[in-house]
Order: structure tokens, then C-alpha cells, then sequence
């Protein structure tokens, strides 16, 4: 990418949000740009890392058996009125809806109906089960308190699945796979997720669980035992059945050795049971020939949240302890490496562009610093503003092609050559 294509001007940051630095860093470079409350459009860099956040769960939940499937976003209202929950999403204001000649529909704030329209359709014996489907796209949701720029607001990226079992045995099974599949998502992103008990709600259900990340910008606070990496969200205490709950289903007995901390939400899943099966009439034909209700589990990751977790948990400060950008992780970053050049200079502007057009060739993605009229200092902060993690300068200290490629987390210097470049990135 030639940065001098992008629009994208040096900017000075100034007033940056101490609670969610990154976002404000985002929003002050328009790499984020708001159009109302809750309302965001993505730039460049942030479109392509939220993209290579979503390649990562597709290719972790195909790893384990789940199909991708894409469901539309607006929705008649008759799927909603079927499972009984039209009148509570709409009384609330949580539900965005839209009438015309041809009835009245529904922008969707979840998945649940949806999915097991779809399903019903082509899940109808046991010989078809089990399955777990699921699709990323997005949501939206009428909230009153938008905070926290991405995450929390009224449109949203998510990845919602659904597991259709037989029985609740099946089902567990099902859910204990797509959890492991969450933990191993989130190990990539490089995000120190941890699973905690939590309390099912409005959802319903037997069992669930949050993947939460420590964090001072969360809205939760939980219960966290660090000998044994088991947390607990602290609604869970409210429950009058709150220790036979916590022993039979976690085998937890005492949470003597459990500290407060801060969190924030990434993913949600539960056991839902027959819940929305017997709502919906969702049923199959079982060995005998007769109906059973399907038992479902709800597994989610809020994406575009998860984004702005990469980009907070990724910040970097300045000498001075203020923040400045980021250093975003290899496995999301769109672009390796920035080629800093004096773009006055002829001869060091044509060695840039002979080493962008290389590595270009190569299938590795670089951003091309070629934007004129600015310094070679401004154009190394800009490095840290865009996220990327490594930088080669091509200024009058460079000679011949020997060029020297810099860690941008690590400060650390390599001397290298356009071949051994190549090899390295």
C-alpha cells in the first residue's frame, strides 16, 4: 500500500481518552470515524485487521467441525413472533424495526430464530445431527448507553454459533468443542481470554460461560482464583441456588481463594437445552421414527469489540509514558513492515519503491511511506499510529542496499539486504 494513496495526513494527537487510549488514538487519525452514537466506519488498516481477526475464527471453527453458513440481516417479524420474543425485544427499544407494503421487519440483535428456521429445514432426522453452524456478520441493537467507542455500540460485528444435538449429553460434547475452539481463537489473537462462570439470564439454558480478558475498560468485575485460572462473573452470587450451582456444574465448593478484578467480555457460550427448540418447534425424527426436540447450544465473539481489545491491549507509549500507537501482533497485522524514505531524495525514493515492488511481488504486504513534503521524523511516528511492526529507513544515513530492518516492539536492529529481507519478514 503507498500510504500517498490513502488520504491519510501526519496528525498531532492531543486530549487522547485515558480510558480508552487506543480507540482515541483511532478516532484523532481517522482510522475510526464516527457517524452517531454508536456508530462507526472502518479506514483502511482497522477494515484489514478486523478482517484477519474474522479469517482466524472461520479457520479455527472449520478446524473443528463447524460449517459456515449466512443468514439475512433483516429479518420478517413472524420468525421473532414465533419464539415469543418479538413483544419484549420491541417494548424494550432493544429491536430496530421497519414496516413497509409488504409487512413489518426486523434488523437482527441476534441469531437464535434465525438459525433454527435454517436448520429445521435441513436438520429433520437424527442421521443429520450433530451440527454446529454458525456465520459472522452483523448485529444491531437500539443500546441507550453507547460506550467505549467499538465496544459498545448499535451496530457491531459478531460471530454467532449454534449446535444442534440430539441429547444432552450430544450437546455437551458439542459445547465442550466450540469452547475449545474459543480458547484457541483467542490464543492466536493473542488475547489472555479467560472462561468464567456465568449466569445464563434472558438467554436461559442450563450452563454457560464468558470469555472475559483483564482489563480497566471492562464493565465486569469477577471473581478470579489464579492458582486455578477458573473465574466467576459475580452476578453468579445473586442466584439463592448460587452453591449448589457452582459445585454441581463447576465442582467448585469454595471461593474463599477467589479476588475481585476488572474485566472485559469477548465471547459468550451456552448450553441452551430444548429452550428455543419448544418455543420454535424445532424437532427432528429420532431412530424410532418419532419427533424429539433438537437440544442447542449459542456460542458468540463480539468482533468488533475483540478489534478494539487488539488495539488497546497492543498500545505503546512514548518516552515520556504517553500513549502513541500500537505494535499490532504478526498474526493480525496487515502490513509487516512500513519503508520509511526521503521521498525528496530521487535516488533513495526509486531504491524504496525497487524494494516495495520486491517484496510486493513476494506476497508480503508492506506499506510504502512515498507521501512528500514530510520529514523522516514524522513519517517513523506515523509507523506506530498505523500499528506496524516493522520499519526499514531509507534516508541519507542508508547506503548502497544493505538496510537495516527495526523491531518496533523491541527497539532491536538487524543489519540485512533486499534477499535476506525477504527471508526474514
Amino acid at each position: 500500500m503507498r500510504l500517498s494513496k490513502t488520504g491519510y495526513g501526519g496528525v498531532k494527537l492531543n486530549n487522547i481518552d485515558e480510558m480508552y487510549p487506543g480507540q482515541s488514538i483511532l478516532m484523532q487519525t481517522g482510522q475510526i470515524v464516527q457517524y452517531g452514537a454508536g456508530l462507526f466506519g472502518y479506514n483502511t488498516i482497522p477494515l484489514l485487521v478486523k478482517r484477519n481477526i474474522e479469517k482466524i475464527i472461520v479457520e479455527t471453527l472449520n478446524k473443528y467441525g463447524c460449517i459456515e453458513v449466512l443468514l439475512p440481516i433483516l429479518q420478517p417479524d413472524t420468525i421473532w413472533k414465533n419464539s415469543g420474543r418479538y413483544d419484549s425485544y420491541v417494548n424494550e427499544g432493544t429491536m430496530l424495526i421497519t414496516e413497509s407494503n409488504k409487512g413489518t421487519f426486523c434488523l437482527a440483535p441476534t441469531g437464535e430464530e434465525a438459525m433454527l428456521e435454517f436448520a429445521r429445514e435441513k436438520l429433520k432426522t437424527y442421521k443429520n445431527l450433530p451440527v454446529t453452524y454458525y456465520q459472522i456478520g452483523e448485529k444491531f441493537r437500539n443500546e441507550i448507553r453507547t460506550r467505549g467507542y467499538l465496544l459498545r455500540g448499535k451496530a457491531f460485528t459478531m460471530l454467532d454459533a449454534y449446535s444442534f444435538d440430539t441429547d444432552e449429553a450430544s450437546m455437551i460434547k458439542s459445547y465442550d468443542n466450540v469452547r475449545k475452539a474459543f480458547i484457541e481463537i483467542f490464543e492466536k489473537l493473542g488475547l489472555k481470554a479467560i472462561p468464567i462462570v456465568a449466569d445464563n439470564g434472558a438467554m436461559g439454558g442450563k450452563k454457560s460461560e464468558e470469555f472475559m480478558i483483564v482489563s480497566n475498560q471492562g464493565e465486569d468485575k469477577i471473581l478470579y482464583n489464579e492458582k486455578t485460572g477458573m473465574g466467576l462473573n459475580t452476578e453468579i452470587l445473586e442466584r439463592e441456588d448460587y452453591k449448589e450451582y457452582l459445585k454441581n456444574e463447576y465442582g467448585i465448593e469454595d471461593i474463599s481463594g477467589f479476588k475481585e478484578i476488572r474485566t472485559m467480555e469477548l465471547g459468550h457460550i451456552f448450553q441452551l437445552g430444548t429452550r428455543y427448540s419448544e418455543m420454535m418447534n424445532g424437532k427432528y425424527i429420532n431412530k424410532d421414527g418419532k419427533e424429539e426436540l433438537y437440544y442447542m447450544g449459542c456460542y458468540g465473539i463480539g468482533v468488533s469489540r475483540t478489534l478494539a481489545a487488539v488495539y488497546e491491549q497492543n498500545l505503546v507509549k512514548d518516552k515520556n509514558d504517553v500513549p502513541c500507537g500500537f505494535v499490532l501482533p504478526k498474526a493480525v497485522a496487515p502490513y509487516k513492515l512500513q519503508i520509511v524514505v526521503k521521498q525528496e531524495n530521487e535516488e533513495k525514493a526509486k531504491l524504496a519503491n525497487k524494494l516495495y515492488e520486491n517484496l510486493q511481488a513476494n506476497n508480503i504486504n508492506v506499506i510504502l511511506d512515498d507521501r512528500p513534503n514530510l520529514s523522516i521524523g514524522a513519517k517513523i511516528k506515523d509507523v506506530k499510529i498505523l500499528g506496524t511492526p516493522f520499519m526499514v529507513v531509507i534516508g541519507d544515513k542508508q547506503e548502497g542496499e544493505e538496510i537495516e530492518l527495526e523491531n518496533i516492539l523491541t527497539g532491536e536492529k538487524t543489519k540485512t539486504t533486499f534477499q535476506e529481507l525477504k527471508k526474514l519478514l
